[in-house]
């Protein structure tokens, strides 16, 4: 990985960079379309390559291991070649699919041990055969093993689990070490940044991140149900001690604003669920605010979805149509839906690029913060 600054805004802590993989340059900031399973719901491939175009999505290896399985995986030739996807991956390690999975693991200095959540068969996951998943993946970047806590969460727990992930990071880099790159590209590894609402924690954590010297880094255990005012002093306590030339990934984040805010205090990368989520269930996200498409207002509108036509569809086909679209429950308008809000995501950080580039970010971003916080 290389990873080149190349402007920040003099109001606040935004940047904008370049980062270069092997399967292509990510130009920062960036949202990365979730998926999970290894594909992101609803939409063709081809859609996301021609017209979302993003440098680079987000797969699960918590999924992947359970469901195609390791073996699969590894014959396909990696997951690139499995779901014919020539741009960058990014995996996260499973520690938060792990956290939401409460009722049925034990978490141990050795590891987790999980039941599956699709037929109850028990399994493990430890630093190295996490690390050793992630190999047979074949991700671009690979996340490092970690716990994530739960909001609230009781300090001496957080402590406690904050000073784990730490071993556990340990263990991660001494057996990646070990293991070669295995489909002729190659895999930068970025470790998480935990200590959930604590800013003494939040430092301790970043500290001995920014130790490690990783190729980038990442912040965990937030976006987890903390107020967005929480999430945001997190944010810049850790953002003031990671290393300034390596990108910072803020995980699981989050509603366009909540992404506005964090670009402001130094993250360039981010994944949520929420565009497509929202979008299966009718909610789009426009530069005007928030929508429900499925509300009768827009029955006889046959204005385009986005009046400022961010995004290929929203010129193809209007709020009418797409009403109609959830109203008989016709499959269509869940992906039309989720390709605009993915749409709209990517233009959102590219907006917030070209106005850090510019030197006008803060006065920008003010302005679509009022926007977006409206119910249109």
């Amino acid at each position: 990985m290389q990873f080149k600054l190349e402007a920040k805004d003099v109001a606040t802590k935004a940047r904008a960079g370049t980062i270069h993989l092997d399967h292509g340059i990510i130009e920062t900031p960036i949202f990365m379309p979730v998926g999970t399973v290894g594909t992101v719901k609803g939409v063709h491939q081809r859609e996301l390559k021609d017209d979302i175009k993003p440098d680079i999505i987000l797969g699960n290896t918590y999924h992947l291991y359970l469901r195609p399985q390791v073996e699969i995986l590894e014959k396909a030739g990696g997951l690139h070649k499995f779901m014919n996807w020539d741009g960058n991956i990014l995996t996260d390690s499973g520690g938060y699919q792990v956290y939401s999975l409460s009722a049925n693991r034990k978490i141990k200095e050795e590891g987790v041990k999980f039941k599956s959540h699709i037929d109850g068969s028990t399994h493990v996951f430890t630093p190295e055969n996490v690390m050793e998943i992630q190999r047979s993946i074949g991700a671009d970047i690979i996340m490092a093993f970690d716990e994530c806590t739960p909001y609230p969460c009781d300090y001496q727990y957080a402590k406690r689990s904050m000073h784990m992930t730490h071993r556990w990071l340990d263990r991660c880099i001494t057996h990646l070490d070990k293991l070669p790159f295995k489909y002729g590209h190659g895999q930068s590894f970025f470790p998480i940044v935990q200590g959930s609402t604590y800013k003494d924690l939040r430092r301790q954590s970043a500290e001995y991140i920014a130790s490690v010297g990783a190729e980038g880094n990442a912040i965990g255990g937030l976006s987890v149900g903390e107020p967005a005012e929480e999430m945001y002093a997190m944010t810049e306590v850790v953002t003031a001690i990671l290393p300034e030339d390596k990108p910072r990934y803020l995980m699981g984040v989050g509603t366009p604003i909540n992404i506005l805010e964090n670009i402001a205090l130094g993250i360039d990368m981010f994944d949520c669920v929420m565009p497509t989520r929202n979008a299966r269930n009718g909610m789009l996200f426009t530069a005007q605010g928030t929508m429900n498409i499925k509300n009768k207002k827009w029955e006889s509108d046959f204005s385009p979805i986005d009046e400022m036509g961010i995004t290929w569809v929203d010129t193809a086909y209007s709020k009418s149509y797409l009403r109609h679209l959830f109203t008989v429950n016709e499959m269509l308008g869940k992906q039309i839906a989720t390709i605009h809000n993915l749409g709209f995501y990517l233009w959102l950080v590219r907006e917030a690029r070209k106005h850090i580039l510019a030197g006008d970010f803060s006065e920008w971003k003010q302005k679509m913060v009022q926007q977006m916080d409206n119910r249109v």
